[in-house]
Formats: structure tokens, sequence, C-alpha cells
């Protein structure tokens, strides 16, 4: 199994240099070259198996025995989830007769990201205790871990890295715009390698930072800059594991006049990461119905579900695509109409087979198809603003594990005969990854330069078939949180916190179309203890509510007293670049390396 940019270029990365690089130089995200088959039997043989074990199995999918061998990665996986606090890592909370609430928050910083950067730092110590061992200290290999956190992936991050030997670890968060105990969870922490700074600006500012970065070479080649946030396959690959798990254990459980369940997943999102775990389980073959991406007011990707423009700040245009017509006047055949059913085929067959690079041209002269989305907008679009809610981890102005699938959108819509920039017409599957790369760039560089693209219809047609997406308020978040804990039935109370809550709402919503037979299944990605304000806000009139005694873990009592440690710094590459460079070089005061090999 190897690894590329969604971007393109001629890089093929096994999974550890994936892992520790992170993010491709060219800005893209690396995906695997293929999608895996499951095995044969895989819902016979895998429905007892524990999550750590069937963790083992999807992991070895992706990761071949001559990388990790089968011993090691088990217990690498073992040492992830033994610091879980509930025997099913992520267990699922019935809430009514066809909906569930999948647990994820039961790790040891109370949200959804420790299944997979418990994962990830046992990863990068895994490797560069291999590369360092027998090395004499000027000679050890560093890794210098970056990321920004809108809350919940830094103290997650953190909790997976501190005291690792040759890691360090430097966390931007938004100052002021995490809630208290996010940030104390991130600050309180006083290991020698951990260091977090606290930027002037939004999740997005951080964010951009981080990627600045990553893209500047002497300085990555110096330090070796290491990514946290799911732009790092490995956290994506962690995340498929939990939807496996949920649909094993519903099955016992679905209610006995459901004939031909389908299993429904809705959940929160943000950065894309957790959604798009769950599309990589479906195009492995895990049955399920289409996805439901719920989002708070920050809602580019419910929008672009509504009207094919991935777009910062809503134009209120109405859905209308334009690439048949542009692709008519640059002299392109536009693509043919499919039926729902011929599409999706042809979906599945693309992504199954998708990039399997060693496949040479077929050399046949296929009749020319149009540049898939050469990015069309009527007018320069508007940088947008970060609006603040009640679900602060989702405030996100754009979704950065989004181009991961956009690569397989633009895949589906480049056929055999694909025509390059040059206008050299090439067949075949290697012909249609690059040209599928090829239109991922223009689409991301036009959304950097105008804030907005189109993507064809073609596109937004395979999304839908996968996904529905929609939004919720503040007040349908608060409504939420008061409705499930009001439940009077045998599945109630329910405490939700806020992101929780914002799935839960819009899954209500869709739940009123949906067939007789879907299951469906809510991610809960947070406890509720961590956003002590907004639950306490939304049950302040229930006599019957107590924060600390319904809802507060005995790990967060004296949290917010306990020592801080941060960094301010203004929305300025230089000046985290300047943090960075001296807090590494006095942790690793002797003369070192930088991991090398990639």
């Amino acid at each position: 199994m190897k690894y590329f940019s969604t971007r393109g270029g001629d890089e093929r990365l096994s999974f550890e240099e994936a892992v520790l690089r992170g993010l491709a130089p060219n800005g893209g995200l690396y995906i695997p070259a293929h999608l895996p088959a499951l095995p044969e039997n895989w819902q016979h043989d895998w429905a007892k198996l524990s999550f750590t074990d069937l963790a083992l199995e999807l992991y070895s999918l992706f990761i071949p025995d001559d990388e990790i061998p089968r011993d090691d990665l088990r217990d690498l996986i073992e040492r992830s989830y033994a610091t879980f606090r509930h025997e099913q890592v992520t267990p699922l909370h019935r809430v009514g007769d066809r909906e569930f609430i999948l647990e994820l928050f039961h790790g040891p910083t109370f949200a959804f990201k420790d299944v997979a950067l418990q994962f990830l730092g046992n990863l990068f110590e895994y490797f560069l205790k291999r590369r360092n061992a027998g090395k004499p200290e000027g000679q050890r290999e560093r890794l210098t871990v970056v990321g920004a956190t809108s809350g919940d992936t830094g103290s997650a991050a953190i909790y997976g890295l501190r005291s690792k030997q040759d890691i360090s670890i430097f966390i931007l968060h938004p100052k002021g715009r995490t809630s208290p105990i996010q940030e104390a969870q991130m600050t309180t922490v006083l290991d020698d390698n951990v260091f977090n700074l606290a930027v002037e600006g939004t999740f997005d500012d951080c964010q951009d930072i981080v990627k600045q970065l990553f893209n500047d070479t002497e300085f990555n080649s110096r330090y070796h800059l290491g990514a946290v946030n799911s732009i790092n396959w490995a956290r994506i690959l962690a995340q498929t594991v939990y939807y496996f798990a949920a649909w094993f254990s519903v099955q016992s459980q679905v209610p006995y006049d459901v004939l031909e369940p389908q299993v429904q997943f809705a959940v929160p999102t943000g950065n894309f990461g957790d959604v798009l775990a769950g599309w990589y389980a479906k195009h492995l073959g895990l049955p399920m119905d289409k996805l439901v991406v719920a989002t708070n007011a920050n809602d580019i990707l419910a929008r672009f579900w509504k009207t094919g423009r991935y777009e910062k700040a809503d134009s209120g245009e109405p859905e209308h695509y334009d690439d048949e017509d542009e692709s008519a006047q640059a002299g392109h055949q536009s693509y043919p109409s499919l039926s729902e059913d011929e599409a999706f085929s042809r979906q599945q067959e693309a992504v199954a087979q998708a990039v399997q690079l060693s496949g040479a041209s077929d050399g046949k002269q296929a009749t020319p198809a149009a540049r898939l989305g050469t990015p069309v907008s009527s007018a320069k679009g508007t940088a947008g603003t970060v609006a603040e809610t009640l679900s602060p981890a989702m405030d996100i102005l754009v979704s950065s594990n989004f181009e991961r699938l956009l690569f397989y959108l633009a895949l589906e819509g480049t056929t055999a005969g694909a025509v390059a920039a040059d206008g050299e017409v090439d067949g075949g599957q290697a012909a249609r990854v690059r040209m599928a790369a090829e239109n991922v760039k223009l689409w991301m560089d036009k959304l950097k330069s105008e804030h907005r693209v189109k993507v064809p219809r073609t596109a937004v047609e395979a999304a839908r078939r996968d996904m529905i997406a929609d939004r919720a308020s503040d007040d349908e978040t608060t409504k939420t949180i008061q409705k499930y804990f009001a439940k009077k039935d045998a599945y109630g109370p329910y405490v939700a916190d806020p992101h929780t809550a914002v799935g839960l709402s819009v899954a209500n919503r869709i739940a009123k179309t949906n067939p007789p037979n879907v299951i469906q299944i809510v991610l809960a990605t947070a406890h509720p203890a961590k956003f002590d304000s907004a639950v306490s806000d939304a049950l302040a009139s229930e006599p019957s509510f107590d924060f600390k005694r319904d809802v507060l873990p005995k790990e967060f009592e004296g949290l917010l007293e306990r020592e801080k440690r941060v960094i301010d710094v203004k929305n300025d590459r230089e000046q985290v670049k300047s943090v960075i460079r001296e807090h590494v070089d006095k942790l690793f005061a002797a003369p070192s390396v930088a991991a090398s090999g990639l």
C-alpha cells in the first residue's frame, strides 16, 4: 500500500512516511493508492471481535506487515485504547426505538479525538524509536508536532504525545474561542515537551499558520514538522473503526418489527474528518444509508450539498451549474447523464479501483472528456467570517478534510480518455488519477484566491448519493439538549453536549422523511462536561438537574484552578516560527537531526 497527494505529483509514500510527513509538499492531503477489499466473510468473522481486535483487522488492510509487524501493531492498538474508561471503547447508548448515540468520549480527554490521537501518538513514538535505535544523542531524529485546534484536538494530541522521547508538540488555539474546560485541559499540561500557543484570531487563522509552516521547505526541513490534525491520514484510518463497531453492535438491538434495517450515521461536522472516516467505511463495504453531515451556523458544508458551491460566505445564489457550458466553449465533450444506479456503480468502481497507480495507459485514443470542473465563479466571493456558536469545536470556515472527498468526486467524473492541460489525450486509470488531482488543485487554488468554487453537477450528484447535509442553529441546539434531558420514556433522560445536540437536531429533522427501516446512530463527539456553560444554561429551568452530580467527572474537579502555561502570540506566522525555533532548540540542546528519509 502506497500513499499520494490529492493534488498529484510523483510521490508514492509508505504508511510510515505519510504519517510522519502529514501534509504533502504541494499542499495536498495523503490518500491510499487504493481501497482494499474486506475479507469475504467479514460480517461473520468480525461480528464478535472486541474494539481492539476489530481495529487490528482494519488497520492491517492499510498498514503492510513489512512496515509494522502484526504483533507490534496489536501492541500499539492495545496500548492506545487501554487509556479508555469503557471496556467497549466507543459504546452505543439507546435513546429511542430506532435511535442510538455512539459515545466517543470515553478516552482520556473526553472527546472523540482520543480514538485517533492516542494511536497516532504511539505511532510517532514507535517510528522514531525504530529509527533511533542504537544512535548516539547527536544523531537522533526528532519530530516537531505542530497542530491547530478549535478545542478538542489540542488536548487529545497533548495527552497522546506528552513526555514522548524525541518529540515536541506545539498546539495553536484561538485565544478566547475555546471553552474554559477545553483550554484548561491543554494549558495545565506542564510536561517539558508541550507548548500551547494562544493566537489572536480564529481557528482558521491557526490552521492557516500551520499549513504555511508545513509548506515552508527550509523550516520544515530543519525541524521536521509532524501533523496531528485530521490532515494526517492515520487519524482518518483510526476513526473508521467505530463505524464498524457501531454497526455490529446495533445488529442485536434492532426492533423486531423493522425489516431489512438500514443504519444511518449522523455526524456533527466541522473539519470533515469524522464523517469522512464514515465515507471510507461505506466504500470499504460497510452497509449504511446516506451519511448525515450536521453543521452549526458555520455551514459551508451544508451549503455545498444544497447549492454545489464551496464558498466561505453565502452568496445567496440559486443552484446552477455552468461547467457543461464552459466545457463546450473549450471544445470538450461534456459528461453523459447517468441513472442513479449507473452513477453509483461507476462511483463504487472508481473508488474501489480508485488509484491503482501501477496500471499503465490502455493506449486507446478514447473520446476526449471535459476537464472536470475548471473552477467557475460568476463573481469573486468574499472571505467570510467565523460565527461563534454554542458548539465551538465546529466553528470552522473551511473544512480541510473536504479536499479528500473532492478528489474522489473528481475521479468519478474523469473518464478513461482524459484531456491534460496541454491537450494531450491519455487513456487508462493513471490518466484519470492525474486529471482528478489536477482538478482538485485548480479547485483549491480557486478557493484560496476567490474564496469560492463551483464543482460540476456530476461531482455534486456523487456527493449527494453518499451524504446529505443540514445545519442547526444555537436555538435548535439548546432545545435539543432540553428535549433529550426531558425524555420520560425508558430511554431518558440523556445529557448531550452542544456538538452532539447539533447532530441530534439535524438527525431528528431528517428522520421525519426516513423510511421506517432506517436506524439512526448519532455520533456523540464530546462529553457534556466540556461545555458546562452551554449545558447548564440550557437546563437551568430543570429543577432535577445538577451539573456537578449529573455531568461533572472527577477528572475535571479543580481543573480550572490548576497551574497553567501558555504563550500568547499574534496571528503571525513569523512569530510562531520564532517561538517554535526557540523552544525546540532549547529542549534538544544537543545537536541532532530532523527525522530523515522524507
